[in-house]
Formats: structure tokens, sequence, C-alpha cells
């Protein structure tokens, strides 16, 4: 896994697999929303620390791809920014932490609000997580 302090985005950080992404939402899983983002999270034991992250933006919401492009590129850019936030917790323990941010309004938002919704859930997520652990 990349070191934090590099704030990159690789594909390593990508939920992608169709099997991890079944096990994500088939039940398992917590979720908490900061409007207008949801995020649903699961915790995994994992021979290495792996954080992977799912962003999702609906057709329901913005038809135009072009503006479900921009929401998706704001979120990444949040989260690339500030996920060191999970880390620490994460290297004490060996888990693999798979995260889905689903956008929830049907209208877009300056970067800045974006970027401190996603800021309050990765914090909030980080307070869950020694419960889970």
């Amino acid at each position: 896994m990349p070191d934090v302090q590099s704030c990159t985005f690789k594909k390593p950080e990508r939920l992608c697999s169709k099997i991890e992404i079944d096990r994500l939402f088939d039940g398992g899983s917590k979720s908490m929303s900061a409007f207008p983002i949801r995020v649903v999270f699961r915790l995994d034991d994992a021979e290495e620390l792996n954080v992977a992250v799912l962003i999702s933006v609906s057709k329901k919401r913005f038809h135009r791809a072009v503006k479900r492009n921009l929401v998706k590129r704001q979120i990444r850019e949040a989260y690339r920014k500030n996920k060191g936030v999970l880390w620490d917790v994460l290297k004490e323990h060996s888990k693999a932490l798979s995260l889905a941010f689903i956008w929830l309004d049907d209208e877009i938002h300056e970067s800045a609000e974006v970027e401190k919704k996603v800021v309050n859930l990765l914090l909030r997520v980080k307070e869950k997580l020694p419960e889970l652990l």
C-alpha cells in the first residue's frame, strides 16, 4: 500500500471487484451520512493494510455524465487529500477497510463543502472502527 504522505489515489485503493462490492452491500456493513454524501463501510481481516474506495453518483441524480463525473472528481479529491485520517487506526491492526461514498443530492455543491462533508464522514468512520475491531 502506498505511503499516506504521498496523497495519491492509485489502482490498489479503488474498489473494483464485483465480489468485494457485493460483500460491502450484502448487509454486514455500517452506514452513515452527512448530506449530500452517504458512506457505507466494512472492515475485514487481511494480510496487509488496505483501504479500498468506491464512489457512486446515480444517473437518477444527474442525467448528464459531465455532472456525475464532476461530483465524483470532487469526492475523489477530498478523499485523496484527507485519507490519512483513517490510517492511524488501521496501522495498528492488520485490517482491510472497504468504503463506498454515495451521492444523495440532485444538485452540485462547492468543492470546499464536499471536502468538509467527506472529512466529517472519515472522522466518524474512524470513531466507529475501534468498536468493529
